[in-house]
């Protein structure tokens, strides 16, 4: 009887250590999916970055462009050209419509970069909580192996 009693006790250890080994190795699973998450969260944020410098760009040249055909309107309209006065009308509804799109697509960029920017640090947060787990489960089959080690001891 007291054989077999040592052979379940045994036998629940070493499955109590090896269902933490398996739990410790998926953490250290989840850290690496963690890992890949926050690279890839960076490269979106560089990408968004990059686009939101180049939008701006383009708002700053648009603008300026409006300032042109408003100043080229403005001359033709003096000088009686009705011909070029309606192409630099065109023109400046052309910029005005482009600068909208321009304020439009840093508004997506924005917004995208504060969404990146959101996920890297729940992801770094999720980071966190599998090393804290992974090292609940090393004490966990540390604890384990212990008892089997010294059964008597507890």
């Amino acid at each position: 009887m007291t054989q077999w009693i040592r052979t379940m006790a045994l036998g629940t250890t070493l499955s109590l250590g090896l269902g933490a080994a398996a739990m410790a190795q998926d953490g250290s699973k989840d850290r690496t999916e963690d890992r890949k998450d926050i690279h890839s969260d960076k490269k979106d944020i560089h990408q968004d970055e990059k686009d939101l410098r180049g939008d701006r760009k383009d708002a700053r040249d648009d603008r300026r462009d409006i300032r042109e055909d408003r100043a080229e309107l403005k001359d033709d309209r003096k000088d009686g050209d009705k011909a070029a006065a309606k192409k630099d009308a065109a023109e400046l509804k052309s910029d005005r419509k482009d600068l909208r799109d321009d304020r439009r697509d840093i508004h997506h960029d924005e917004k995208d970069l504060h969404g990146d920017r959101k996920d890297i640090r729940e992801d770094r947060k999720d980071r966190h909580e599998d090393k804290e787990e992974l090292r609940g489960d090393r004490r966990d089959r540390r604890e384990d192996r212990e008892e089997h080690r010294h059964p008597h001891r507890r």
